[in-house]
């Protein structure tokens, strides 16, 4: 959809990010604005790329959204916001569902995010689980780690670490507990395993993106088929081989209706170019919806 000359109701976002072409780190899920940065350059940018981008990418594009801003259930809101505020831009069938999917994941997300920001009580150590005693402080590693387990940013874990064993070692120990390590050690361990489990999420995610990157660029090369006539064609030629033509006694074409309508929708338009609907392409796929099915002067035959 050209949004050229569409009047797009902005919604009053907290929190918006949005980069340059040359600065995306993901280009298939950053905001991309060139010109100049305002709010209603990243409401029309963020529509833009609604419209834009897969369906089956919906999910991912959220949960990446949300990481980039301090506050997500906000975030998350003020998209509802401006999806409503947008409604017409979604009133065409062929975007419709795009519409309908991104408010059940919005109310999922949120439900994630509020259930999550709930925050449990810490529990308090033992006298077992004390590794050291001083006269105003007591050191637990059981504490430090269910400290640790409530942050969410790496190097605040690290540094609070480092704090608690320079504390340690200055303290002036009253009292140990000797059936349980030092408490410095502990927390030494516990720097190596954090740096140890940072260093394959790194790679996890560098290897996540050059494989979204990779098909970001195979998308961007790929021009979908025109389809001069009725849709109905392509698809009963697609039924055909998924019930009738069986060379080796098995279908020729081998998969779930849903998974070839999606299919056929990824690969051909119509002929105004539009996308072609889902729902209208299984129903043309349903074996028993022989009324769909195109005259025989036109049909093709195998």
């Amino acid at each position: 959809m050209n949004l050229e000359n569409q009047i797009i109701k902005a919604a009053p976002f907290e929190e918006y990010l949005a980069v340059p072409l040359a600065q995306s780190k993901n280009q298939l899920f950053d905001i991309i604005i060139e010109e100049k940065f305002t709010l209603n350059s990243y409401c029309a940018a963020l529509i833009e790329k609604i419209l834009t981008l897969r369906q089956s990418h919906f999910p991912a594009f959220i949960n990446y959204q949300c990481q980039q801003v301090k506050n997500p259930i906000i975030w998350i809101n003020k998209l509802e916001k401006l999806l409503a505020n947008n409604e017409t831009l979604f009133s065409s069938k062929t975007v419709m569902c795009r519409y309908n999917k991104l408010f059940t994941l919005i109310d999922r997300k949120r439900l994630e995010l509020q259930s999550t920001s709930i925050k449990e009580p810490k529990p308090k150590a033992t006298k077992r689980q004390i590794n050291a005693d001083t006269d105003d402080r007591y050191f637990s590693f059981f504490e430090v780690k269910s400290h640790i387990n409530s942050l969410d940013n790496f190097n605040d874990k690290i540094i609070y670490l480092m704090d608690e064993i320079f504390e340690y070692n200055q303290a002036d120990i009253v009292s140990l507990n000797n059936k349980l390590q030092p408490y410095d050690k502990q927390c030494n361990q516990l720097i190596e395993q954090l740096q140890i489990m940072r260093k394959v999420k790194n790679d996890f995610e560098k290897e996540k993106l050059e494989n979204i990157n990779s098909d970001t660029c195979l998308n961007s090369s790929f021009q979908k088929i025109k389809l001069n006539g009725p849709t109905n064609i392509i698809t009963n030629a697609f039924k055909q081989m998924m019930v009738e033509v069986k060379p080796s006694g098995k279908p020729y074409i081998q998969g779930k209706i849903k998974d070839i309508s999606q299919f056929i929708c990824d690969v051909f338009v119509d002929e105004k170019g539009e996308p072609l609907s889902q729902a209208t392409i299984q129903t043309y796929l349903s074996p028993n919806r022989t009324d769909k099915d195109p005259n025989n002067d036109i049909k093709v035959r195998f």
